[in-house]
């Protein structure tokens, strides 16, 4: 009888030191937990810390597009350039008559002429006429400067430009430059002629 009992209580101790005590673990991630102190109580309470549920970049509402703010609506800077170069001038009435450009002075034997369609390029056409000379029947403007070598003579020297049409859009534009022949620029000037019209530059040799 009494080795029954020795054998039970050395069964007991054995299965209690091979017992073990898990210590309870969590993986929780949710929101903190603040304790705040209760106004009727005085005591600790437990309270959830209020969660940003919405994103900060939705919060401002995108700005709706009203195409009237915008008077060109969906025309790019490229297609309002062409539109509004591809419409003709208002014809003037000095647009009719022969423009005179000015006087410019140099002691040099030539100057360098330079003239291009400064507007939208649409096949204007001139002639160039030196002290009452042809030299260049029939020049097209385009959107790149010509240049036209003139020799000068001692005193003073006209240079013509005599428009021969107007392009597809009137009236027949251009701007002008004139180069020294140290490559100092004398004259910038623009021109809006009718079809038979001319602008006349003067350029004194000393």
């Amino acid at each position: 009888m009494i080795q029954r009992i020795l054998l039970f209580i050395f069964l007991c101790v054995g299965l209690g030191m091979n017992a073990q005590v898990e210590i309870p673990r969590t993986t929780n991630t949710g929101p903190i937990i603040k304790a705040e102190e209760s106004n009727s109580t005085g005591f600790p309470i437990l309270k959830k810390e209020e969660v940003e549920t919405e994103s900060r970049f939705l919060k401002d509402k995108p700005k709706p597009i009203d195409l009237r703010e915008n008077p060109n609506g969906l025309l790019t800077a490229g297609d309002v350039i062409e539109e509004k170069w591809t419409k003709d001038k208002e014809i003037k009435e000095e647009y009719k008559f022969d423009q005179s450009l000015g006087n410019v002075v140099t002691k040099g034997k030539f100057v360098e002429v330079y003239c291009r369609d400064h507007e939208y390029v649409d096949g204007d056409k001139v002639q160039i006429f030196v002290n009452g000379e042809l030299v260049a029947r029939s020049v097209t403007l385009h959107a790149g400067f010509q240049p036209v070598l003139v020799t000068l003579q001692n005193g003073f020297n006209s240079i013509e430009f005599v428009a021969l049409n107007q392009g597809s859009s009137g009236p027949n534009t251009a701007e002008l430059r004139v180069l020294s022949e140290k490559g100092e620029q004398l004259a910038k000037k623009e021109w809006n002629l009718l079809t038979g019209a001319k602008a006349q530059l003067i350029v004194v040799k000393n």
